[in-house]
């Protein structure tokens, strides 16, 4: 919608338009003096009513865009927070799962340190097993070897002694009885022999 300023000035156009030129010119003419001093009258009185109007559009247009430009800021501001604040999970996310490998993996340093321990002490407790076991048996080896030793002497001594009773009982058999002697004599051979046999058995 044209303002009354707007439109003086077109009636004041179209006023002008309207007038004669004057006899023998084309750029002077006729006009009537108070008709033209009303138009231009109304046009001053209405000058600072649309001044003060088109300040207080302007007044208006400031204050809407200032309004709009604090809206956007406060939406970028917004924005600006919420990536932020984003960014912050992201950084404590990152830090969580930093955390979370860093102690998976002290946790499994020392579960193979454990393992590791644990297999240590038991081929240890295995190898004083071995050596203590040997050591027993050793032991054992040397006794029943020295029981061996003593018992194949004290036998030994023994079958000396029957056969030297033996002997002793064939001669005065033989003295006695010639002929049965040698029977006798041959059954106590064999025997003295398989005596023998044993003995190298124990041996």
């Amino acid at each position: 919608m044209s303002s009354r300023i707007e439109q003086i000035i077109e009636e004041i156009e179209e006023y002008v338009d309207s007038c004669k030129f004057q006899p023998l010119s084309s750029t002077k003419i006729v006009v009537n003096k108070e008709e033209l001093e009303e138009l231009l009258r109304e046009l001053r009185m209405k000058t600072p009513d649309e001044i003060k109007r088109y300040q207080k559009i302007i007044s208006n247009k400031d204050a809407i865009l200032s309004d709009a430009q604090a809206k956007a800021d406060a939406i970028i501001q917004e924005a600006k927070e919420q990536t932020q604040k984003m960014v912050d999970e992201s950084e404590v996310m990152r830090e969580a799962i930093a955390q979370s490998n860093d102690l998976l993996e002290r946790t499994n340093q020392q579960a193979q340190e454990i393992l590791d321990n644990a297999t240590n002490d038991a081929n240890n407790i295995r190898m004083g097993a071995l050596q203590y076991t040997d050591e027993m048996l050793a032991n054992l080896e040397k006794i029943m070897s020295h029981t061996i030793e003593t018992a194949g002497a004290k036998y030994n001594n023994f079958i000396n002694s029957i056969q030297s009773c033996y002997d002793i009982v064939n001669k005065n058999r033989g003295e006695l009885s010639p002929q049965a002697a040698p029977t006798n004599y041959s059954t106590a051979v064999t025997e003295t022999e398989d005596d023998s046999a044993y003995q190298e058995d124990l041996d």
